[in-house]
Parts: C-alpha cells; sequence; structure tokens
C-alpha cells in the first residue's frame, strides 16, 4: 500500500527569488560580458555579490533547511547518495539532498570568487577606463593580470558546474521521478504524510540581510 502523501512548504520567499534572480543576472552577465557591455556587467556582478553575500548569511542564521548546517553532510553521505541515484524511490527531502548541498557550496564559491576578481579584472589592457574593473588601478598590472586569468578560470568553471546541475535535475526527474523546478517555484512539495516542515524564518530578517549584504558590497568597492 503506497504511503499517502501531502503538500508541504519547504522553500521560503528569499531561497526563491535568490535562486531565479540569480539565474538572470548570471546569464546577463554572461552575456554582457560577450558583447562587451561593461557597464551593465559591471552592475550585474555587483548584484550578484550582493545575493552571494546575503545567500551566506541566511545560510548560517535563516530558515532552517536554508542553513548550512542543516543539508551539508559528508563527502560520504553525498557519495552514498550518488551510488544509489539508479534506484527509483520516493523524495523525502526538506531540503537539499547531500549531493547537492555540495552542488550548492560549489557554485556559491565559485560566483563568490568570480566577483570578486572580477573587480580587479582588465578585460583590455591600454584601453578605455570602462574596460577596467571598479578596482583594477587599486593594484599593480601583474596582479591585475594575474585576476583576470583567475575571473576567466572561474567563469569556466562556472558554467561546467551550472551544466551539472541541471543535467542533475534532468536525470533526477527522468530516473528516480523527483520533482525538484516546481518547489523552487512554487516553495510547496508533495511529501510523505507525516514530514515535518521546516521551521521558516520571517521576511524581514531576509530584507535585513539583503541591505547589509548590499551595503558591505558598496562600502567594499568604495573604500578598498
Amino acid at each position: 500500500m503506497n504511503a499517502r502523501i501531502t503538500r508541504i512548504r519547504i522553500w521560503d520567499r528569499p531561497v526563491r527569488l535568490f535562486h531565479w534572480t540569480l539565474i538572470l543576472l548570471v546569464g546577463l552577465s554572461y552575456a554582457s560580458g560577450k558583447t562587451g557591455a561593461w557597464g551593465l556587467h559591471y552592475i550585474a556582478g555587483y548584484a550578484i555579490l550582493t545575493l552571494v553575500l546575503f545567500r551566506i548569511l541566511w545560510g548560517v542564521w535563516g530558515s532552517e533547511n536554508a542553513r548550512f548546517a542543516h543539508f551539508l553532510k559528508s563527502p560520504l553521505a553525498a557519495l552514498r547518495q550518488l551510488a544509489g541515484f539508479a534506484k527509483r524511490d520516493r523524495d523525502t527531502e526538506t531540503s537539499h539532498n547531500p549531493a547537492g548541498g555540495w552542488m550548492v557550496l560549489i557554485l556559491l564559491s565559485l560566483l563568490l570568487a568570480q566577483g570578486l576578481t572580477g573587480l580587479f579584472a582588465n578585460h583590455d589592457p591600454g584601453f578605455s577606463y570602462s574596460q577596467h574593473g571598479p578596482l583594477a588601478l587599486k593594484v599593480g598590472e601583474a596582479t591585475q593580470e594575474s585576476l583576470s586569468a583567475w575571473h576567466l578560470a572561474a567563469q569556466r568553471y562556472l558554467v561546467f558546474a551550472i551544466a551539472l546541475h541541471v543535467l542533475a535535475i534532468m536525470l533526477y526527474k527522468l530516473f528516480k521521478g523527483h520533482e525538484l523546478v516546481m518547489p523552487m517555484l512554487t516553495g510547496e512539495k508533495l511529501l510523505p504524510e507525516g514530514t515535518r516542515p521546516p521551521r521558516l524564518a520571517p521576511g524581514r530578517l531576509a530584507l535585513g540581510f539583503l541591505v547589509i549584504a548590499g551595503a558591505a558590497v558598496f562600502l567594499f568597492i568604495r573604500f578598498f
């Protein structure tokens, strides 16, 4: 006899807005960098840095299932979970699964690295100021070149990680029947009856963290 299922709210609005806004900003950053629209590229970069800092704060003090301490398991747990990938089973997760938790950490780390190195990048040495990161002229040429190389490397790794993330979502749907996209849109997920809903933090706390993150990015750029 199949267990009964019920609809449970697992993702708060701040996490969902962060997720989808970040996707748009990363796409904008990539496109503007490829077309040389540097003003737009820098604005997207500042916004991405702000969102990443916000997510770090939310991952420490935010909703229960958004906290790193809640969803980051040992690498061995992630490997065990991946080893059972081919087994079709019921989805009982109220947060990221062990492998997904590590992917979140990797993506946030790459975004932070790319955003910070981009502040010092020199996209076209010897040409207009608009092609320099806002802090590029505050460091030596060798540092500019090194951080520019790291910026481009982080971009390649990020594109690969995003592609892997999207592929994993598709495979989970295809092989295991786990729906991971709709819960991030609606906040709700169909789970076995009796599953305890995660404790969600208030939206005003998220707004406060967003203001703090934005102020930190502004002050860093302004006073570095």
